[in-house]
């Protein structure tokens, strides 16, 4: 993945303005958007908070955002955010010393750079020339997510960088358990959730998360957190699993819709059908 030097370019004057995401994240809901702009369309935005970051492509595609929390359990994840929002030129020239190549892929994999910046690149490297841009890190803390013989990656040049940075200038960015970023919404404050997709099942009572096991008690834990988050005056939509756990914790908590996507995640093999996801919000779905 080898960066050309480019031009000086100037960053949108509005850090509301849409851009792409940089990050590929497996279960993103970039698919998702319209419904979300719909959904939030007329709302004034006081403060946008995200307790599920991930590739950010919701904050990142709306425009009605100006002042945000966008927090994630992934300290690694999070110090990426912060890189490329304070250096955006540094990350995009330490990226140039890769390329897309299953020997460069494994040695950036096997080596930990020392330096935040050197870091934000290695992450951004792997996350794009990786299988399906999957995180995944062993019991030792350590990513193990093979190559993905990529033939094509989308740079991430100059230009991207800095309208990222811009978009994320108005952001604070924190590594937080969701429940303590919740914890910050109140009246004016719109919550985009998106939680690992666990459900109440003998054969799926937790999911990996980043280090950490997400559980059925921790989706208790979610719902607690998004009921008073309501009670204060804070607006949400919140997308999960469709099942009926799921759908009898959080019904009684807001409004309840399906909705489908393409299922992208498996290999060449994978059958790659439609598949219903649960949408809850206490804004008018009418």
């Amino acid at each position: 993945m080898t960066q050309e030097a480019l031009p000086a370019v100037e960053p949108p004057s509005d850090s509301r303005d849409r851009v792409d995401p940089f990050l590929r994240w497996a279960g993103g809901k970039r698919w998702l958007l319209p419904e979300v702009e719909t959904l939030t369309s007329g709302l004034q935005i006081n403060r946008y908070i995200e307790p599920f970051l991930g590739g950010g492509s919701i904050f990142f595609g709306l425009t009605s955002t100006k002042d945000a929390l966008l927090s994630d359990l992934n300290e690694e994840l999070i110090e990426v955010y912060e890189l490329v929002k304070k250096d955006p030129d540094g990350v995009v020239e330490a990226l140039g010393e890769y390329v897309n190549t299953a020997e460069c892929y494994y040695s950036a994999r096997s080596n930990v750079p020392t330096t935040s910046r050197l870091r934000a690149a290695r992450f951004i490297f792997l996350n794009q020339t990786s299988y399906n841009g999957i995180y995944r890190v062993n019991l030792n803390g350590k990513y193990n997510v093979p190559y993905g013989n990529r033939k094509y990656v989308r740079p991430f040049d100059l230009d991207a960088a800095r309208r990222v940075s811009a978009k994320l200038r108005t952001a604070e960015i924190r590594a937080l358990d969701f429940e303590v970023a919740i914890a910050e919404a109140g009246p004016g404050d719109f919550l985009f959730v998106d939680p690992p997709y666990t459900v109440a099942h003998n054969n799926n009572g937790f999911v990996k998360y980043n280090r950490h096991l997400f559980n059925f008690e921790d989706q208790r834990r979610l719902a607690e957190a998004l009921s008073l988050a309501a009670e204060r005056g804070a607006k949400f939509i919140m997308t999960n699993a469709a099942h009926k756990s799921i759908e009898d914790l959080f019904s009684p908590l807001a409004e309840r819709k399906v909705v489908t996507r393409q299922n992208l995640i498996g290999g060449k093999s994978a059958k790659r059908g439609k598949a219903e996801e649960l949408l809850f919000t206490n804004l008018d779905i009418s």
